[in-house]
């Protein structure tokens, strides 16, 4: 049986990179092309230096996902550094002081490690789930490495590190702070950076022919650029659910928020249409709905109390950001569209266009209903996840005061009872999992400390500990975020 006979709508793989880099850049404060013109300055410069084929692919491929990894440990940039997003931003731009607090740690090593760790973790199962190259693969697991051996998570250096490595770090250098600081500034950078980021011969590469990349590079249109970029590998078919992981990477009490969301729409949504691109547009729309929350600190989704006015802008702007992920080709840019719309209301109350009835279509109607659903039926750091007959309540008030549409909730509640079906993915059977593994798993993909784990399945801290690295063992992995991503294609989530 095929994905697609399957009920899993397929996309492009290029198309699925294109909206991880996306993410990536939303999460590092970047504008939303920095990837992609990355990556065209990275094959440029990757042909300068006359890399084979099969090397320069992964050169374009992990210059695409070099920021896939970032959703995966915005917890814990965020719990050391507060902002996530701007300071990840100052670090890329060097903004003035932006090292201060790596300083006031002491040991910035021991703090940064970690995080690195866990980004390249993700961002290799990432690759190795879209069927890209090993070489690629591997790339990302060592993207911070650097020349002269001071790079993580690894510390290797010279040969030993993956020469796509330093091109994407010199091309991402070059397209960052030419933009910030001009041509000029952005060169003596990278040259300072010769033979300690990066080799001393890719910077005279990068001297040689910046003016000229860049120029050529403003002056290309989007397909231009995505025609720079292709390769085989991505032209092949993937399940798109990967970014809806990647998208609830951020915050451990979203894991699964997305896949649900998506069911549970386009579930409704047959119940309304027989379209059956109506149900995969739905389907694909509620896994990206989201795309945008990369673009908010996690210290604004994780407040209990009320937000403030700054944090609340911040917020609603998060359907914006979906709505520019529709400059994406195929499917996925399709269900921006619809995705949009997921916070808008009929009365005009909802956010970011503030449109009424008229302007709100079947397809957005139905993913509103089916967010505020699943959202009041999860547990959030302000609130306590609402029984059924409790959310069932809340959305037909809804309904009565004129913000959701009648049609869309009673075509969620006439399955209210039923749950979400996940299928689990064959290569589970792979992975001969415990049952109690598996509880044990859920229980960390959703934040629990071991001792927190410990507690809600009525077992001893060390059991919790011993049941985890039993589970690391087997998912090949060395993070939780990575285990997560893995448990969550398995359909174990």
């Amino acid at each position: 049986m095929t994905d697609q006979q399957a009920g899993r709508p397929l996309s492009l793989v290029f198309d699925c990179m294109k909206a991880l880099a996306f993410i990536g850049d939303l999460s590092m404060g970047q504008p939303t092309d920095h990837s992609p013109r990355t990556a065209w300055l990275a094959a440029h410069l990757a042909r300068a230096a006359g890399l084979a084929t099969a090397d320069a692919d992964a050169v374009r491929e992990a210059a695409l996902l070099r920021w896939s990894g970032c959703t995966a440990n915005a917890a814990g940039f965020a719990h050391t550094f507060g902002d996530d997003v701007a300071f990840r931003r100052a670090m890329l731009e060097e903004h003035p002081d932006w090292a201060e607090p790596l300083e006031a740690l002491g040991d910035a090593g021991a703090a940064l490690t970690p995080l690195a760790v866990t980004h390249c973790e993700v961002a290799g199962e990432v690759a190795r789930m879209l069927g890209l190259s090993r070489a690629t693969e591997t790339a990302l697991r060592h993207i911070f490495e650097t020349w002269d051996g001071r790079g993580l998570p690894s510390h290797l250096a010279a040969e030993a590190v993956p020469v796509p490595v330093f091109i994407v770090s010199l091309a991402g250098d070059l397209e960052i702070y030419s933009r910030v600081y001009g041509v000029d500034e952005a060169l003596a950078k990278i040259a300072q950076r010769a033979d300690a980021r990066y080799p001393a011969t890719l910077a005279e590469h990068a001297k040689r022919h910046a003016v000229q990349w860049l120029k050529a590079l403003d002056s290309a249109s989007p397909a231009e650029i995505d025609a720079a970029l292709l390769t085989e590998h991505m032209q092949q078919t993937t399940s798109p659910e990967l970014i809806a992981d990647v998208i609830d990477l951020k915050l451990a009490w979203m894991t699964g928020f997305s896949r649900t969301v998506a069911s549970t729409a386009s579930a409704a949504c047959a119940r309304l249409t027989s379209q059956v691109e109506a149900h995969t547009r739905v389907y694909h729309a509620g896994l990206i709905h989201g795309i945008g929350r990369a673009s908010v600190p996690n210290a604004v989704w994780n407040q209990a109390e009320r937000l403030s006015a700054s944090a609340w802008e911040k917020v609603r702007l998060v359907p914006y950001w979906t709505s520019r992920a529709g400059r994406l080709a195929g499917a996925i840019g399709e269900a921006a569209e619809v995705a949009s719309y997921a916070f808008e209301r009929l009365d005009g109350s909802g956010y970011f266009r503030g449109v009424r009835d008229p302007a709100i279509g079947l397809e957005s109607r139905v993913l509103a209903a089916s967010v505020a659903w699943v959202a009041l039926r999860s547990p959030r750091p302000w609130r306590a996840a609402l029984a059924p007959d409790d959310a069932a309540h809340r959305l037909l008030d809804e309904v009565a005061n004129g913000r959701l549409d009648g049609d869309a909730v009673d075509a969620l509640l006439a399955d209210a009872d039923t749950p979400v079906r996940r299928e689990v993915n064959h290569a589970s059977a792979r992975v001969p999992l415990s049952v109690r593994e598996i509880e044990v798993l859920r229980a960390i993909s959703r934040g629990a400390s071991n001792k927190e784990a410990a507690r809600e399945l009525t077992l001893s801290p060390s059991t919790v500990r011993t049941h985890i690295e039993s589970i690391f063992r087997k998912l090949e992995c060395s993070t939780r975020a990575a285990a997560t991503l893995k448990a969550s294609a398995m359909g174990w989530l």
